[in-house]
């Protein structure tokens, strides 16, 4: 556990949600079972996208992206939480625990943009219908999709950097299924202010702006939709936003309350279960709230299930 004649943490236990044998054993199972639904519902959704002519387009391009990106999500949580789980060991190492972190992080951030430029999509196609095959052309699409990648690694290396330079040197027990920010700093026996004060400030920015954007996106696309002369024109207008509105709904409401706060108020049991639905439960709905209420795409998927016949 200690290297030299230091006190320096090489590794750290990760507690998870439950030490009870009997709640693990379902844990297990439900995890497991939501992770294969995730990771089957998300790459039906982009090989549906890839082999369909019809849906060559900005919105499920965003789509598919969103799709992959929520399987890394998952992916670099989930497998490593039924190991621990499966085989009783709860060690992980310090530098593992920090690449965890930083992808987490990284790819929690990209969904976030991803939903921003489907916001982007939507405004455009809604309040400027004629624009919209100019604007969102593949050139565009590709470009956004770029910079949501390289803004958010970019954004969790700066976290990582600061949080490697930390001594840890106390307890090396983290109340978590995972390696998040908040577990790892309560653990630090430096100062964490600089860290502390980045997330608050940069990290609201990133995790905020994203949202703003969305919401102003929205108000705009509400008095496009209330121009609608017909009820019904107005019900088939914004029934295009509402799978992508659930969506922003659940992942915002969720990603708020847990990291838009001071780290005085932040609560072990309740971040756990909050972060539950945002890293593995909302994944693996995205799919299904993105494909049932949408032709397109049950087309696309009748068709890809006949070439796999």
């Amino acid at each position: 556990m200690m290297r030299g004649n230091q006190s320096h943490i090489t590794e750290f236990l990760l507690l998870g949600l439950t030490s009870d044998p009997k709640q693990q054993v379902w844990l297990f199972a439900s995890f497991l079972a939501m992770y294969l639904v995730n990771v089957g519902g998300n790459s039906v959704i982009i090989a549906a996208v890839r082999g369909d002519a019809h849906l060559h387009t900005a919105m499920y391009f965003f789509l598919s992206n969103l799709s992959l990106v929520d399987i890394c999500f998952t992916t670099v949580i989930v497998p490593q939480m039924l190991l621990n789980v499966l085989t009783q060991r709860k060690a992980i190492l310090f530098a593992q625990c920090l690449a965890q972190m930083y992808f987490f992080v990284a790819f929690g951030i990209t969904d976030s943009f991803l939903l921003a430029a489907m916001a982007l999509d939507r405004y455009v196609a809604i309040c400027h219908p004629l624009r919209y095959t100019t604007t969102m052309n593949p050139r565009c699409c590709l470009q956004l999709v770029t910079a949501s990648w390289l803004v958010s690694h970019l954004h969790s290396l700066t976290h990582t950097i600061l949080m490697a330079r930390l001594s840890f040197c106390g307890p090396n027990v983290i109340h978590h299924f995972f390696c998040d920010v908040q577990p790892l700093l309560m653990l630090s026996c430096s100062d964490t202010s600089l860290n502390e004060l980045l997330a608050f400030t940069e990290g609201s920015f990133v995790i905020m702006s994203p949202f703003i954007f969305i919401t102003v996106s929205y108000v705009y696309i509400t008095r496009a939709v209330l121009r609608v002369p017909s009820g019904r024109g107005r019900y088939k207008v914004f029934s295009t936003c509402g799978s992508h509105l659930t969506v922003v709904a659940l992942f915002y409401g969720t990603v708020i309350s847990v990291y838009i706060r001071p780290s005085s108020t932040y609560s072990v049991m309740k971040d756990r279960v909050i972060t539950v639905i945002y890293t593995v439960v909302i994944p693996m709905m995205n799919p299904f709230i993105y494909s049932l209420r949408n032709k397109d795409m049950k087309q696309a998927m009748k068709k890809l299930m006949r070439k796999t016949n």
